[in-house]
């Protein structure tokens, strides 16, 4: 249990570590390490500094945190991995470095796990979000990945998330170095029935640097992340309603060539082919993710 008040300080720092990926976030952290370390004393804080070319690391070494340099950009989901690869506690907190998320609640999420479950994520209200567009991808993203699981998901791409240490570390290998950390993450624990729970959390303005999301660069991302949530949890769900579509518009071709002309055209052979090739490719997808979850106890 996580109860980091009955246990003695030593025990409390190898029982929590806090990581935060920082890239160019010195602003930020002048602000949000003091007010970390006051609500939680005794806990190892990791800041990985993402190939930052302003005072992050130094602001962080004089806060007393653990600094883990990149000689160059590595990416956010990198700098995750490193810091959890690192960090010594069995209870890991990931946050944003720029001040939006405020450790005064990080207790709520430890209360969370303590519940029993093995990732408590911080969901954020609808005014939390960047911007309306945003806002609006990650609606869709949550509805998507809901029906995906059969559970309700209130914030798919939340970085403020408290996570079991071991369980965690079985997916590093699935988590990629950019930005869907967050998603890739969320997807593996439901997929593996890891229990996942929410608690709403209030953020603040970003400090320090402006944003590093590009609107089309990182609306092509966000698009990909469509097909990343359904490869890493059910591919069938995704591929069996696109074969559908197929099959229908194949069957539905054929149903006025053959009413107009009595002929059997190539373009519905095209969409019936299309159809099955998509279902079987769909198979092979379910396979491969299957292969990917086993564990070899």
């Amino acid at each position: 249990r996580i109860r980091l008040t009955s246990l003695d300080p030593g025990a409390r720092r190898k029982m929590l570590s806090v990581v935060l990926p920082a890239k160019n976030e010195a602003e930020g952290l002048r602000r949000t390490l003091p007010a970390l370390r006051a609500q939680l004393p005794d806990a190892e804080i990791i800041v990985v500094d993402d190939g930052s070319t302003d005072d992050t690391a130094a602001v962080a070494r004089s806060a007393g945190a653990t600094v883990l340099s990149s000689p160059y950009s590595m990416g956010n989901g990198a700098a995750i991995k490193r810091g959890a690869r690192e960090a010594q506690g069995e209870i890991l907190v990931f946050m944003d470095a720029d001040g939006q998320h405020a450790p005064a609640q990080i207790p709520m999420l430890l209360q969370k796990l303590d519940e029993g479950f093995d990732m408590v994520v911080g969901a954020r209200a609808q005014g939390g979000q960047a911007n309306v567009g945003r806002g609006l991808a990650n609606a869709f993203y949550n509805q998507l990945s809901s029906w995906m699981t059969g559970h309700r998901i209130l914030d798919l791409t939340s970085g403020f998330r408290a996570v079991r240490a071991a369980k965690f570390r079985e997916f590093l290998h699935l988590l990629p170095n950019g930005f869907s950390y967050p998603t890739t993450s969320t997807m593996a624990f439901f997929r593996s029935a890891y229990p996942v729970a929410y608690v709403p959390v209030d953020v603040a303005r970003r400090m320090g640097t402006n944003s590093h999301i590009r609107p089309i660069k990182d609306g092509v991302r966000f698009l990909l992340i469509i097909f990343k949530i359904a490869s890493l949890y059910s591919p069938l769900k995704l591929f069996v309603p696109a074969s559908a579509a197929f099959m229908l518009a194949g069957l539905g071709w054929y149903a006025w060539t053959f009413h107009e002309s009595g002929r059997f055209t190539n373009m519905s052979m095209l969409l019936i082919s299309a159809a099955v090739i998509v279902f079987l490719i769909g198979l092979v997808s379910e396979q491969i993710t299957n292969l990917t979850y086993r564990r070899d106890d």
